[in-house]
Order: structure tokens, then C-alpha cells, then sequence
């Protein structure tokens, strides 16, 4: 299988989809990231009867060189698009991501409104402190990529599919989505369930407080205490599948069909 540019995904990096009843769940990954970060949680979502899907975001999934290329209106035509299928195929559509996905969600919420019954994020990016981010724009016309971000795990042993190298051309644009997104939190009217790892060497607590001090839709933040940035494959992911299981639950208007069908795709 190959992404958007025709190169070869990673294996692991397949974009995936389960077909189960009238609700449905988009997941989005993270920043270099790809679709094996959210598996797990797909199958676990699956599992209990919703219709998930998890779209491979363009640039990701192959090389990074294939990143460089695009941006954050990419990323989001893509989660956009997604949405507007599941929508049209089911009664309810919640959104769920990790990381710059949580990003996309958040901006899915602002742009759709009650459309999207509820959102689910994972240690959601929103700003950063790090003073030399406000270079990259700069740097990046001397210096494509800096190391990466991928595999930030507490877990032993267990692997992230993604970049070794973080381009800085997709990164000044990310930081561009960060500025949007923030400014708009106010107008995100479905519930949110926040989920944060108290110790995440990616994105700092600072997106946690400026996510909830910005949204006056019913948020609530959970604490994940042994997991860092990838914690859907770290030590907490369990409860991150059990607790956004528990919010469809109590935010959808529709029973969960027991045993979905399964096509990878």
C-alpha cells in the first residue's frame, strides 16, 4: 500500500476503518505521527459496536521528506472530509484524537458545532514553550528537519510508527493551526472529555490549561499518571479506551450494536 505521494507506507502506518452501527467515531493521529498510534484504541471502540475510522493524514506514514509539502489545511481537508462521510453514514459522529490530532478535533468542533456530538483528546497540542519554535520558519529555509518526536512511551518496549525527523516547514504551519485554534475554543458547544499525561515530553501542561480555560462547552480533564505523550499505546491506554467508551455511552442517542464487522482500509 502507498500514501498520497505513491511511496510506501510504513508498515504499521495503514489508515483503518471498522464498520459497526449508527454511531460513529473519527480518530485522528498525531504530528509525524500515523494511524498505528490509534489502533488499540480503534479496535477497542470497534469492539463494543461503533463504526470508527482513522484516516491516514497526507505526508505521514511514509518518509518525512513527503511531509515537507503540506500543512495544516491539508491535514484538516483530510479529517474534514472524513467527518462529512461519517456523517452522512451515521446518526451521530464523535471525534477523538492524539496529540496535533486533538488539535484537528478541536477545529473540527469550532467549524461544525453541534454536528460532532463530542470530542475525546489526548494530550491535544495548543501552543508550546520552547523559544526556539518561533525560528522555524527562519531555520527552515537552511535546515528541512531536526530530530524526532515520535516514540515518547513509558511502556517498555513498545514501538510508535512515525518519523525519525521532524520537518520544520509542516512545524511553522502546525504552530499557525495552534494560533487558529485557540483563538476560536470559545465556540465549541459539544462536550469534551480531555485526557493529559502529567509527565509528557512533548507538549507541556500549558496546552492543557489553555484548553480548558478556553472552552465553555462541559469539559472535563483526566489525569493519566503513567503514561507520557503516546499514552494510547503507553501504560493508561485502557483507561482511555474504557472512559471515552463511557462518554459515548452517556452522550449518544443511540444503543451500541455488540459485534461490528471488521475491514481494514
Amino acid at each position: 500500500m502507498a500514501g498520497s505521494t505513491g511511496t510506501a507506507l510504513l508498515p504499521g502506518a495503514e489508515p483503518f476503518a471498522y464498520v459497526g452501527g449508527s454511531v460513529g467515531v473519527l480518530l485522528v493521529h498525531g504530528f509525524t505521527g500515523s494511524p498505528g498510534s490509534m489502533r488499540p484504541w480503534g479496535e477497542a471502540l470497534a469492539a463494543a459496536g461503533l463504526t470508527v475510522s482513522c484516516p491516514l493524514l497526507p505526508g505521514h506514514g511514509t518518509r518525512w521528506q513527503d511531509m515537507v509539502p503540506t500543512g495544516w489545511p491539508d491535514w484538516y481537508t483530510t479529517v474534514r472530509g472524513e467527518f462529512l462521510r461519517l456523517r452522512r453514514e451515521c446518526d451521530q459522529v464523535f471525534v477523538m484524537g492524539l496529540s496535533m490530532g486533538g488539535t484537528l478535533t478541536l477545529r473540527l468542533a469550532e467549524e461544525h458545532g453541534a454536528e460532532v456530538a463530542g470530542l475525546v483528546t489526548v494530550n491535544a497540542s495548543l501552543r508550546t514553550e520552547r523559544w526556539q519554535a518561533g525560528l522555524a520558519p527562519l531555520l527552515s529555509r537552511i535546515l528541512p528537519a531536526v530530530p524526532g518526536l515520535a516514540g515518547d512511551v513509558k511502556a517498555d518496549g513498545v514501538p510508535e510508527v512515525g518519523y525519525d525527523k521532524m520537518p520544520l516547514r509542516p512545524f511553522a504551519s502546525l504552530r499557525k493551526l495552534w494560533a487558529v485554534t485557540s483563538a476560536d475554543l470559545g465556540r465549541i458547544v459539544s462536550p469534551v472529555l480531555a485526557y493529559r499525561s502529567v509527565v509528557d515530553h512533548i507538549v507541556e501542561p500549558s496546552s492543557g490549561a489553555l484548553l480548558l480555560a478556553g472552552v465553555r462547552a462541559p469539559i472535563e480533564e483526566r489525569l493519566l499518571a503513567d503514561s507520557w505523550h503516546v499514552a494510547t499505546l503507553d501504560n493508561d491506554k485502557e483507561k482511555i479506551f474504557a472512559g471515552s467508551l463511557e462518554f459515548v455511552r452517556t452522550h449518544s442517542l443511540s444503543p451500541l450494536v455488540p459485534e461490528p464487522a471488521a475491514s481494514d482500509g
